[in-house]
């Protein structure tokens, strides 16, 4: 066996009984392992997964409490032998056919991870939508990162790498996000190809407010991880542009510099100091990261 596949779930029973039979065939069929994990469900989830439990193909992990999304597939991620994983989720949105041409695409290249793009696809609601956009600007202004669906659910991974990277991810939704960046800031080969998305069979997503709050959060954590100095110096810059556009006519009226203006110009000099230290400290966690 050289692919096990991961499942977070949360509160999926109107699902399970429908995807997990049809996974089970699937990797039957290719001698691949399953490892599911039940992210503390309040439903019935938990006896039902561990009555599809299957010593040889399906392996069942509970968490007592809810850890978030990124948190089930971390777990899932460190319980995994094989030399390839891959992230599915339990809604059945994903298909077993994108499964095995991520697959078959990662034998063929010996990529690090590719991802599965879900292009032209109108899945998320509107707010999501745009949240998806703005967080894929922001990624492409600090790093150059060549993949279109940073956040995409479906993604394959090396999983020896994954097991490396997985303590720089969070344990919520952005998850994801930060997994794409990871490889990428890394130097790993990371690859995207198109997949498509059913749509949910039941129940309601998680996604909520609370995960938009996730998401500015996460913004902030690339930003300060992954591109420090450039980030800092934006700050930087802003600070001490709209001091000088407040200050400037009091200097031009013969008043000289003000308390605001010279405060403005400090903040922004340690804005930049802040910069600096930081990305001095990024290079070393990205060593640490590397040689562990």
């Amino acid at each position: 066996m050289s692919l096990t596949i991961v499942v977070p779930a949360y509160n999926e029973e109107q699902n399970l009984s429908t995807v997990i039979p049809l996974l089970k065939a699937f990797a039957a069929e290719h001698a691949f392992k399953i490892i599911m994990v039940n992210d503390g469900s309040k439903d019935a989830s938990k006896t039902l997964l561990d009555g599809f439990a299957d010593e040889h193909i399906l392996s069942v992990i509970h968490h007592k409490i809810n850890k978030g999304y990124g948190g089930a597939i971390k777990t899932g991620i460190a319980a995994v032998t094989t030399q390839y994983l891959i992230t599915v989720d339990a809604d059945g949105q994903h298909r077993t056919e994108d499964i095995l041409a991520l697959y078959n695409t990662i034998m063929e290249t010996d990529a690090d991870m590719i991802v599965g793009g879900r292009f032209n696809q109108k899945n998320a609601g509107v707010l999501r939508g745009i949240g998806k956009g703005l967080i894929r600007m922001f990624v492409r202004l600090m790093i150059k990162v060549p993949i279109y669906d940073i956040n995409s659910g479906m993604k394959i991974y090396r999983t020896e790498l994954a097991q490396k990277f997985i303590r720089l991810a969070p344990d919520t939704m952005a998850f994801s996000d930060i997994m794409t960046i990871t490889f990428v800031y890394f130097g790993c080969q990371v690859m995207e190809v198109p997949i498509k998305i059913n749509k949910r069979l039941a129940g309601k997503s998680t996604i909520s407010y609370k995960t938009a709050m996730d998401t500015i959060k996460e913004i902030v954590f690339i930003a300060t991880v992954f591109a420090p100095y450039k980030f800092f110096s934006f700050l930087s810059l802003l600070v001490l542009s709209a001091t000088m556009l407040w200050g400037v006519p009091f200097i031009l009226a013969g008043k000289g510099f003000t308390s605001g203006t010279v405060s403005g110009i400090l903040v922004a000099f340690l804005l930049w100091c802040l910069g600096v230290i930081a990305h001095l400290i990024s290079g070393i966690r990205k060593d640490l990261i590397l040689n562990r």
